[in-house]
């Protein structure tokens, strides 16, 4: 079996449940679920075995929604650097070097992080930034 069949179920596994969690009638219901714990607290005298099964309930669905989360914040972050690495390989002024560059080492990210500030600070002030970059964008639709 391939590994992109191997995989499918989880993507598509993960990807529904994302979908379902990140909804605010997710957050409703399992708001529910906890006023109802709340609520039975007297029925059950507070005991420890009241106490426990909210705290195993709520430790057992964290640990497999972290799994969950990971795995769809993984594919769409790489989803989003092609499609970046696409648009810079595709735009003749745009240095190369910066596609694919989530796999460069701290050092070179910091070097260009400084590169960016100084040109920032070379450049443009506050605000001004976005004035001339529409006043550029004007310039090239006329």
């Amino acid at each position: 079996m391939t590994d992109e069949r191997s995989d499918g179920w989880f993507r598509w596994f993960a990807h529904r449940v994302s979908d379902v969690v990140g909804t605010h009638r997710a957050f409703v219901a399992a708001l529910a679920v906890v006023m109802v714990w709340a609520v039975t607290g007297p029925l059950f005298h507070f005991s420890d075995s009241w106490q426990l099964v909210i705290n195993t309930g709520t430790t057992i669905v964290t640990f497999l929604m972290v799994f969950l989360i990971q795995a769809t914040q993984n594919r769409d972050s790489k989803a989003v650097h092609l499609k970046l690495d696409e648009l810079i390989r595709a735009q003749r002024s745009a240095r190369n070097v910066f596609a694919n560059l989530e796999d460069a080492g701290e050092a070179e990210l910091k070097r260009f992080e400084e590169e960016f500030r100084e040109l920032r600070r070379r450049g443009t002030g506050p605000g001004a930034a976005v004035r001339k970059a529409a006043a550029e964008l004007k310039k090239d639709r006329t």
